[in-house]
């Protein structure tokens, strides 16, 4: 179906890039959006609120993780994930499929689905399209990913194909297992890094009429320009009136790249990953903040930024308690790449919309 949807206004276009409006049951989610990835019911580092106050849309919530731990039946009990994490705003929980894959050792895949043990005490688990979306139903969840295949890569053409059917069926299984009406459920294109079955994965995934498609299976250690490539291929191509969402990306670059490529929506851990290890991103390119020429240094870390740290504090601080080794900085830096990322995205929209895309994208381009 690629025609107007309700739960999806689109604002405007210029080029391929695209800016529009997702209606969920928890708010409209402005995009293109960068959500921010709660793998355990939190943000490391941060409170709902600061997340709401630095301009965070969408929180994600890991279905894997979840279940383990503390189990969606006593969220379900707590209210749902909203209530437990306290966040108000839209979530999206993905299937699980990717944590089963690259977190246990011993997996053992069938038709039937994935039996695994648990990373925590080694406990033997299942994991079905059914149980997936059970446990996203029972956290409450606004978005719900299909269960699907995450093929490590490298992966040969046959691996690859063989591995579409099968998320194509899933994903067949998964839409007649979903029965909340307040979720959406997206669905999930695979195909490796070959542009043809990229695309014979799309028609796949597209031939289930669903609220939103994602691209899945890039950034797992291919060489990145490999997926700059085939996102600007394929990222156009994808229905033009339902979101459209790439997984597990990326850096400021890749942001822009792929909002360039027709992409909506995106997610990653590296703003706040690297902000724990001193790395910032900034206006004027990426800062190690335990360098030396930081020790004396009285400045923000980014005079364009807006953030509460850039506003509060000197590079010599941040850099003194990186090297101190204090909780504070850990803080201090994940507020301020998320809320770069966050801008990232709100620039992004307004150039879009006020049809100044290329000019605001080669101005990125010149910086990241």
């Amino acid at each position: 179906m690629d025609a107007p949807v309700k739960h999806f206004e689109l604002l405007a276009e210029d080029g391929n890039a695209r800016s529009a409006r997702l209606h969920t049951a928890h708010g409209a989610v402005e995009t293109p959006v960068f959500m921010a990835v709660g793998t355990k019911a939190t943000v490391k580092a941060m409170t709902p609120e600061e997340l709401k106050d630095n301009g965070c849309q969408v929180v994600l919530g890991n279905t894997y993780h979840l279940h383990i731990r503390p189990g969606e039946k006593t969220i379900a009990k707590l209210g749902g994930l909203h209530e437990f994490m306290n966040w108000r705003g839209p979530i999206l929980t993905d299937s699980g499929g990717f944590q089963v894959f690259s977190l246990s050792d011993l997996v053992k895949i069938t038709e039937d689905g994935v039996e695994f043990r648990s990373h925590i005490d080694g406990s033997k688990l299942f994991l079905s399209p059914e149980r997936s979306m059970q446990i996203q139903m029972d956290l409450g969840s606004d978005i719900i990913m299909a269960f699907d295949e995450c093929l490590k890569y490298p992966a040969t053409r046959e691996q690859i194909e063989a591995s579409m059917g099968l998320t194509h069926r899933w994903l067949e299984r998964s839409a007649k297992a979903m029965t909340r009406k307040e979720s959406m459920l997206f669905g999930i294109v695979q195909g490796g890094l070959e542009l043809d079955l990229r695309f014979k994965s799309l028609e796949q995934i597209t031939s289930v009429d669903l609220p939103g498609y994602a691209l899945g299976g890039f950034s797992i250690g291919e060489p990145i320009e490999f997926m700059h490539r085939l996102v600007k291929e394929i990222g156009p191509k994808m229905p033009r009136w339902k979101p459209r969402y790439l997984m597990g990306v990326g850096t400021p670059l890749d942001l822009i790249l792929m909002v360039d490529s027709g992409i909506d929506m995106f997610d990653c851990v590296m703003p706040t990953r690297v902000a724990r290890n001193g790395t910032l991103y900034t206006w004027s390119g990426k800062v190690s903040i335990k360098r030396t020429e930081y020790r004396e240094d009285p400045a923000p870390l980014d005079p364009e930024c807006g953030c509460y740290t850039c506003r509060n504090y000197s590079k010599a601080y941040l850099r003194h308690l990186f090297m101190s080794d204090e909780i504070l900085g850990s803080r201090l830096n994940t507020i301020h790449n998320l809320h770069f990322y966050f801008e990232l995205m709100r620039r992004s929209r307004e150039a879009i919309r006020g049809k100044r895309w290329a000019e605001f994208r080669d101005f990125c381009l010149s910086r990241f």
